[in-house]
C-alpha cells in the first residue's frame, strides 16, 4: 500500500526563487532560511520518496478571479511552470503521477469533496519553489500531484474545511495499492500581508503557537473562520491552511525532524518544518 513518509511545509515568497536563480543562497539576508534546508536534503537522500502530494494555493497562473475553484486537483502526466513576472525562472516540467492522482480524485468526490480535475495545469511559484528548495539541481527524481485550495477569494474554506480535505486525502493515499512513498508538502505563510494598511503585519506568537500545533494539537488552528485567520495573520498569511491541510493528511502523532523560523523574508514570516509519522 501507498504510504506517506513525511509532511514538510515551507514558505514560498516570490523573492526566494530570485535569490535561488541568482545563487544568492550564502548571502546575509538569505542564509538563514536557506540554511534550513541540508537537514532535509539528508532525509530526502535517506528517505527517498517516490511521489510528492503538494497542498498550494494558485497566484492567478492557472487560476483567476472570474474561474477560482475552492479545491482543485491535477490528473496531469505533467504540470509546467512559466514566467510570472516576478523574475523567476520557468522550472523543468514536474512529471505527474496520474493513476495516484486519479485515485485521490475519486476517492475525494466519494467523500463529498467537489474538487475540480485538472487534466492540463500550469503551477506558479507556490508550487515550484518548495521543489526548488527540496531539490535544488532542479532534476526531479519524484512524481507530483498538485492540490490547489482557494486563499484568495471570500469566503475560503475554513480551517477546519481544510483540516477535513487533509485527512481524506491521507484516507485516500492510505488505500492506494501500490507500494509508493509519498512525501505531502504544505507550502505557504506563515503570517504577513502585502497590502493595505496593515502591510507588514507579522505575529509571531501566533506563528510559533501554529507551529507548535503541528507537533502537539493539529487541530487547534481549526478553531478558527477564514475571517479570523485574516486577522490574526494576514491577507496571505491565511496560506497556512495548506500547512493544515498537509499535517492532516498523517492521523497520529508525528516526529519533528527539522524546523526553522525567521523574519523577516520579504515582509514574510519565513519557516519551515520536516515532520515523520510516528
Amino acid at each position: 500500500m501507498a504510504k506517506i513518509v513525511g509532511i514538510m511545509t515551507t514558505s514560498h515568497v516570490p523573492a526566494l526563487g530570485k535569490a535561488i536563480a541568482k545563487n544568492l543562497q550564502s548571502d546575509p539576508y538569505w542564509k538563514p532560511f536557506f540554511d534550513g534546508f541540508p537537514p532535509i536534503h539528508e532525509w530526502l537522500e535517506k528517505v527517498k520518496p517516490d511521489v510528492v502530494v503538494s497542498c498550494y494555493n494558485d497566484h492567478g497562473l492557472n487560476f483567476f478571479l472570474d474561474k477560482l475553484p475552492t479545491f482543485a486537483i491535477g490528473t496531469a502526466p505533467e504540470y509546467v511552470s512559466e514566467d510570472e513576472g516576478w523574475g523567476i525562472p520557468p522550472q523543468p516540467s514536474f512529471p505527474g503521477a496520474e493513476d495516484l492522482s486519479w485515485h485521490l480524485r475519486d476517492n475525494l468526490v466519494r467523500d463529498e469533496f467537489d474538487v475540480v480535475s485538472c487534466q492540463e495545469m500550469l503551477v506558479d511559484h507556490s508550487f515550484t519553489l518548495p521543489m526548488a528548495l527540496l531539490w535544488p539541481h532542479q532534476k526531479w527524481p519524484v512524481k507530483s500531484i498538485p492540490v490547489a485550495i482557494n486563499t484568495t477569494l471570500f469566503p475560503m474554506p475554513s480551517p477546519r474545511r481544510c483540516f477535513k480535505l487533509g485527512e481524506a486525502i491521507g484516507r485516500a493515499i492510505a488505500s492506494y495499492p501500490e507500494d509508493l512513498k509519498v512525501l505531502v508538502i504544505g507550502s505557504g505563510g506563515l503570517s504577513h500581508q502585502l497590502e493595505g494598511q496593515r502591510a507588514g503585519h507579522i505575529n509571531k506568537p501566533f506563528d510559533e503557537r501554529f507551529m507548535d500545533s503541528m507537533l502537539n494539537d493539529p487541530q487547534w488552528a481549526t478553531q478558527f473562520s477564514d475571517v479570523d485567520l485574516v486577522e490574526q495573520v494576514g491577507n496571505e498569511g491565511v496560506e497556512l491552511v495548506n500547512w493544515l491541510a498537509a499535517r492532516a493528511t498523517v492521523p497520529g502523532r508525528v516526529k519533528l525532524v527539522h524546523a526553522s523560523y525567521h523574519i523577516p523574508i520579504s515582509n514574510t514570516a519565513a519557516a519551515t518544518m520536516l515532520m515523520e509519522p510516528i
